[in-house]
């Protein structure tokens, strides 16, 4: 499945890896495509946010998440430090500017996975930023994958629905789109778009 362009941004004078971001409704799979991508090319860096929720067993800071308190968070938002930043299920979470800034300046391939809010924000403050959504194969294959959990409740389920409509209908405010139909097919998509193949 070939990347579909959504009209052309020029080409920058030099080949410097630009900030990629993917979005996409919730359980498309970004985080597989993401971590699939990173074992095959971990010179690909992928943002670390920081995050107002406690850690998880196994979780560390500065690997996972950059793990602060409500204070710390509220000056990271107030000095311009975070690329974008938003709030889910009761924690905050956001992207820090400098290490993403400081990647792209040292010629690395940057990608950040986020939500939509975030991306709207991304494409604010960093105009050359390269949006790419990962869309389902179909509307029943999005629902089989959220419902197919078994995790969560029936109103839970009801509302990554309802919240995935919105964020499908957001696929025209981005650069580019990619069908996720297999994993490998859409890693080698996105590698290609940030021109680390």
């Amino acid at each position: 499945m070939a990347a579909t362009p959504r009209g052309s941004s020029p080409a920058s004078p030099d080949s410097r890896p630009r900030l990629t971001v993917l979005s996409g409704p919730s359980g498309v799979g970004k985080s597989t495509v993401v971590a699939h991508m990173r074992k095959v090319h971990p010179e690909v860096w992928l943002s670390v946010s920081a995050t107002t929720r406690k850690p998880r067993p196994g979780e560390r800071h500065g690997v996972q998440y950059f793990f602060v308190d409500d204070e710390e968070f509220d000056k990271l938002v107030a000095n311009g430090e975070l690329l974008e930043w938003a709030e889910f299920a009761g924690n905050r979470y956001g992207t820090p500017r400098k290490a993403v800034q400081d990647r792209l300046e040292a010629g690395e391939p940057v990608l950040l996975e986020i939500d939509l809010q975030g991306a709207r924000q991304v494409r604010e403050s960093m105009t050359e930023a390269q949006l790419v959504f990962l869309a389902p194969p179909s509307w029943e294959e999005l629902v089989r994958r959220l419902t197919g959990r078994g995790t969560e409740a029936p109103e839970v389920i009801e509302r990554r629905l309802t919240a995935a409509k919105v964020e499908l209908a957001a696929e025209t405010e981005f650069d580019v789109t990619l069908v996720n139909t297999s994993v490998e097919a859409v890693s080698r998509e996105l590698l290609a778009l940030m021109k680390v193949l």
